[in-house]
């Protein structure tokens, strides 16, 4: 919740309980942006007050309640995965990530859990807490801005060794809840570190850093295409900047997919190169700065 200055204890309390029921109305029907503002217009003092990244992932994400969070995930996901990616069409796990790394939701598509990869439920949550741990307020990083930066001889080499994946909070609770709101890993910090497609940092319309969102379940080229997808329907894409050479929007860079490594020396002239998956996969993903174009704050 926003910080409030306290005219009163009842005051206060009154105010606070109510800002709670309104984030949970809210949150059921319109988006995490929408249930950031809900409190924003209570008073004066309230919409002066400052407010830290971490209450407002609180406010979208924990107190919009983790079934709303889910259930907007799984929309998402189910409308991007439907769509043309290039990849093969395959089910896929998707997971989202606070500011602080900890898993908020796990989804999928298809009829029940195990019609997808089992592997990419986790590399899903890897995904979004990569995106989320190495972007900022002012610069957001993709997990497939990744991949030619950690090669040996790149700027990030050995950064794929540096966060392992909690597997205390990873393996644990029955996999029948897996991709439910009881799924295991609910509640926990997952780490780890991933470096092809598939990741990318959620930022609301003021620009601050919420979170992330990871998929997986296909070529890493579809992940990305994918992610990018379901970023833009939950409304959280408002970046700031990155480091795709390719700009769509006259001063504005954004995260998207890299394709510059050279086939004859394996090289990535911008250092942020991703290989490429096919030609679909491609064609479909250096043209999302213009399908799903990103907003801007």
């Amino acid at each position: 919740m926003m910080s409030v200055i306290r005219r009163s204890t009842h005051v206060s309390i009154h105010h606070s309980l109510v800002c709670r029921r309104r984030l949970v109305a809210i949150a059921a029907t319109c988006g995490a942006a929408t249930t950031l503002a809900a409190c924003s217009s209570d008073s004066p003092t309230a919409a002066r007050a400052p407010t830290s990244t971490t209450s407002l992932a609180d406010a979208a994400f924990h107190h919009a309640g983790h079934l709303t969070t889910l259930n907007r995930l799984k929309a998402a996901l189910d409308s991007a995965q439907e769509t043309a990616n290039g990849g093969f069409g395959l089910n896929m796990w998707g997971t989202i990530v606070d500011n602080s790394g900890m898993v908020v939701a796990v989804a999928f598509t298809g009829d029940k859990e195990n019609d997808q990869w089992q592997g990419s439920r986790v590399i899903s949550a890897q995904k979004a807490n990569t995106a989320e741990d190495f972007s900022l307020p002012d610069l957001a990083l993709s997990t497939a801005n990744l991949y030619s930066a950690v090669q040996p001889g790149g700027s990030l080499f050995g950064l794929q060794e540096s966060n392992p994946v909690n597997t205390d909070a990873a393996y644990g609770g029955k996999t029948a809840d897996y991709g439910t709101p009881n799924d295991y890993m609910v509640g926990k910090r997952i780490g780890g570190i991933n470096v092809f497609g598939g990741g990318l940092a959620l930022y609301d319309s003021a620009g601050n850093l919420l979170g992330g969102v990871g998929v997986s379940g296909d070529a890493s080229c579809a992940d990305h295409n994918i992610a990018w997808k379901v970023r833009h329907i939950l409304g959280l894409d408002f970046v700031p900047a990155g480091v795709d050479p390719v700009v769509t929007v006259p001063g504005h860079t954004d995260d998207n997919i890299v394709y510059d490594i050279d086939p004859m020396t394996g090289k990535s002239p911008s250092g942020w190169g991703h290989p490429v998956c096919n030609a679909a996969t491609e064609s479909i993903g250096l043209a999302l700065p213009t399908t799903y174009p990103i907003r801007h704050h």
